[in-house]
């Protein structure tokens, strides 16, 4: 029998060779901004139903983490969102203006929130679930194996990892950029979600490019500076091994890239930008600013589409939920706030969808002190392009033992897969129907689910 992950990657091999083929050519210029929260963010004391009767299950339900109803923050839904009452996390004052309407303005609502998303190979139940009678994610709850997934948009696995992000840049890259910077841009290292099959991420920092340019290069003594010439020297010279010649050719190469951007990164002010995070800058509002500038940069670049790719570890929360989570979320909340209001700053609001992910969502009964590793979770996702102030998808029974709790302390079954939350966004993005499988291989599994209407409809 020829395994799913085997048809997959056939799949993927095969569809590379009409890429560019079926690509056309955009003449605008969009930025896709994943944020992954790594370790699993419990964001159902993120986003918390409000109405009395709701309030009370999901208190009953959470024990000693409930967040009281008259601490939560209103979120006011527009005439399309499901019609329900709830309240964002006490930290998130940032988020709640922009759900709201910027500046108190309900025509710039920029946020909506995804409720209860997870990895999902087809549509899957509780009853589905505990019969074991459909292919399930492997490696559910664990983190490495959930953020690999979330990260590729393959559950049941690949033979070789690719990420949606990087397969969005086979198919986009070559038809929309002209530059010599990849559009897969992280500031938080490599990511799977940028590896691609044809393309390559690029590395930045907060500060822009690593290269061996040396602080205070005219200073011929600089040991900085005779190191990094020393490097260039062996680098620059001809090899007859071909092997040697290649190195040096393609370590030149990403050099002369890496300098390039830092003397873009470098020759563009932004320090108006900064005025919109607060005048003591977190490291998340260092990033964030950071991509700011990179997204105004596009077109220096050379880049209409560029993904770009932030993370902030450190929400494994099995103890002192409540206190630290608050400190991260309100971290968290300047930073996603900032970035907006930079963005609107420089007219680019219509230009950028910012989204969250995680390894997963977390038990919804407490452990004593905090939660455990679970499943479905809600993440926000933020732009000029959302339908924003609307809760997106369905948000699910918080009774223990409900409808979508699988057990063990609160585990619930992702009532929106991962794919319709990314397909939704892809396609504003610019992958059309005919590439969308080879980006997101399982999302014809979920051809007959409604659209989460995520992105205000074309003009």
């Amino acid at each position: 029998m020829v395994s799913s992950v085997s048809v997959l990657n056939t799949l993927l091999n095969l569809k590379m060779a009409n890429q560019a083929a079926a690509a056309g050519t955009p003449t605008d210029r969009k930025s896709l901004v994943c944020l992954f929260l790594n370790g699993g963010n419990d964001s159902f004391n993120m986003l918390v139903p409000r109405d009395a009767a709701r309030h009370a299950t999901y208190t009953t339900t959470r024990g000693n983490l409930a967040i009281p109803q008259g601490d939560l923050l209103p979120l006011n839904q527009d005439a399309g969102g499901d019609g329900q009452l709830y309240g964002i996390h006490p930290s998130c004052t940032g988020l709640q203006e922009l759900f709201n309407g910027l500046g108190g303005d309900t025509n710039k609502r920029r946020l909506g929130i995804m409720a209860n998303v997870g990895t999902l190979i087809q549509p899957t139940t509780k009853a589905d679930f505990l019969s074991e009678s459909l292919p399930l994610p492997r490696a559910l709850f664990s983190h490495s194996d959930q953020i690999d997934q979330w990260q590729t948009s393959v559950p049941q696995g690949l033979t070789e990892l690719s990420g949606w992000g990087g397969r969005a840049a086979d198919v986009l890259h070559g038809v929309a950029n002209t530059g010599q910077t990849s559009m897969s841009i992280s500031l938080a290292g490599n990511s799977l979600f940028q590896v691609g099959q044809s393309t390559q991420q690029f590395v930045i920092t907060q500060d822009g490019a690593l290269t061996f340019t040396a602080p205070n290069s005219s200073n011929a003594t600089n040991p900085l500076k005779l190191k990094n010439d020393a490097h260039r020297s062996i680098i620059e010279q001809q090899y007859s091994n071909l092997v040697h010649e290649s190195f040096a050719r393609l370590t030149k190469s990403s050099i002369d890239t890496q300098e390039f951007f830092l003397s873009q990164f470098n020759g563009y002010d932004g320090s108006s930008l900064e005025s919109h995070f607060g005048p003591n800058l977190s490291w998340m509002d260092r990033q964030f600013l950071a991509a700011a500038k990179t997204i105004a940069l596009r077109e220096l670049l050379g880049l209409r589409r560029q993904t770009l790719f932030i993370a902030f570890g450190g929400w494994d929360h099995h103890g002192e939920l409540l206190e630290t989570q608050a400190g991260m979320l309100s971290t968290l909340d300047n930073a996603l706030t900032g970035f907006q209001k930079a963005l609107e700053a420089l007219g680019l609001q219509d230009d950028v969808i910012t989204f969250t992910a995680s390894d997963f969502g977390r038990t919804l009964r407490s452990n004593g002190r905090g939660t455990d590793h679970a499943w479905g979770g809600n993440s926000l996702v933020m732009g000029g392009p959302i339908q924003g102030g609307r809760i997106f998808g369905a948000f699910p029974d918080l009774t223990l033992d409900g409808g979508n709790d699988v057990g063990l302390g609160g585990r619930l079954v992702p009532s929106t897969s991962a794919d319709q939350y990314f397909a939704e966004m892809l396609e504003w993005f610019g992958v059309s129907p005919a590439d969308m499988d080879y980006v997101l291989p399982n999302i014809g599994n979920f051809s007959a689910e409604p659209s989460l209407g995520l992105v205000k409809p074309a003009v």
